[in-house]
């Protein structure tokens, strides 16, 4: 069956993309087992090989999440509004839905997600369905089906169809015994909670499909990234995101970390587009398919006098929730990011004062814009 699937696939790729061969196709089928459940091990001569960079089809997962709305507002910019589709399991806001293609799906359904690829002629998927840190310690068999056997469909499918996957990780993937002030790529990594577990197991998994069958997997190691257009999702660094709203709203702000508890973050214009340069890097300059980002690092305090700067009159007190204090203190404080920075040009653009002034901004011409309605 699996023989048979690859066969449609590279016909179609065949027909739809001028610069593949059948004699590139070839090799990958004569490779295959007999086996439906065998993939092929000679992945680097699969049908992977003659994905168009130039112009590609996009499918973003778990799109109505922080990130996957913003991600596909940029890439419509650059490949334009029909070439990239936002899918989730829940109901757009009519905003949305009408701002590009969007429609269903279920990552635990693998044949309803193989239509989706297969119909729209998909070469990115965008993997950004998951069950973050603070939600997945309170429902970890829900974390453990959504993070990895999602995880597990979509790296099948992706290899099965010669896709470029994108799947991102996160500061979550480190733990209380890895250095802290820097953080390495490279380095020891024992997550203790069952959203990190997950992101180390994303991590292995994309690179062993990546070694074994010529998956093209790449991946980013997110900070907490702060927006001004969509609510967080239930991650540790959400008070990041919540602090402009209350300080906007109401001028008080009821924090659930430390004041003095450091970590490691990114305005989300940096991370799109810093996601949209490691899917376009050639494939040869990535000396890793795992990268650290980073742009700023800071602690509630540092956060609340920037703020005060504009807002003087914002009021902060701290309310710990043990939990989430626990994972923050398991986690980097500064990510160091040389590497992506030499192997394919990264380079922040947000600091603090520049991220506070944008924040509020925007969230004070969205508060204008809402009451004119």
């Amino acid at each position: 069956m699996l023989a048979m699937q690859l066969l449609r696939g590279a016909v179609k790729h065949l027909g739809s993309r001028s610069p593949c061969s059948a004699e590139q196709l070839i090799p990958a089928l004569r490779g295959l087992s007999s086996s439906s459940q065998q993939l092929s091990v000679s992945g680097r001569n699969h049908a992977a090989s003659c994905a168009d960079s130039d112009n590609p089809k996009i499918l973003i997962t778990g799109g109505l999440g922080q990130l996957g709305v913003g991600l596909a507002q940029l890439l419509r910019r650059r490949f334009g509004k029909n070439n990239v589709i936002l899918s989730d399991i829940r109901k757009p806001p009519s905003h949305i839905y009408h701002s590009g293609p969007f429609i269903f799906s279920d990552i635990l359904d693998s044949k309803n997600l193989r239509e989706l690829i297969v119909n729209n002629n998909i070469s990115w998927l965008v993997h950004y369905s998951a069950v973050l840190s603070a939600v997945g310690e309170n429902n970890v068999a829900l974390a453990k089906e959504v993070n990895i056997t999602g995880l597990h469909n979509i790296l099948d499918i992706a290899t099965e169809h010669g896709l470029r996957v994108f799947v991102p990780s996160t500061i979550g993937a480190f733990g209380p015994s890895s250095p802290r002030d820097p953080t390495p790529d490279l380095c020891v990594q024992r997550p203790r909670t069952i959203y990190g577990v997950s992101k180390v197991h994303a991590e292995l998994m994309g690179e062993y499909y990546h070694h074994r069958y010529g998956l093209d997997f790449r991946c980013l190691r997110y900070p907490g990234i702060i927006s001004a257009d969509s609510q967080p999702g239930g991650g540790t660094t959400d008070y990041a995101v919540q602090i402009f709203h209350a300080a906007v709203k109401s001028g008080h702000f009821e924090c659930n970390l430390r004041s003095d508890t450091r970590l490691p973050m990114m305005y989300i214009d940096d991370c799109v587009r810093a996601t949209l340069e490691l899917m376009e890097a050639p494939a040869d300059a990535l000396v890793s398919r795992t990268y650290n980002i980073s742009a700023m690092s800071f602690t509630p305090q540092d956060l609340t006098q920037e703020i005060q700067k504009v807002l003087p009159d914002l009021r902060v007190t701290y309310n710990v929730d043990p939990v989430r204090q626990a994972i923050a203190e398991g986690w980097p404080m500064v990510l160091e990011d040389s590497t992506a920075r030499r192997d394919w040009g990264w380079k922040h653009e947000y600091d603090l004062p520049e991220l506070v002034q944008t924040m509020l901004t925007h969230i004070n011409l969205g508060n204008q814009v809402a009451q004119a309605y």
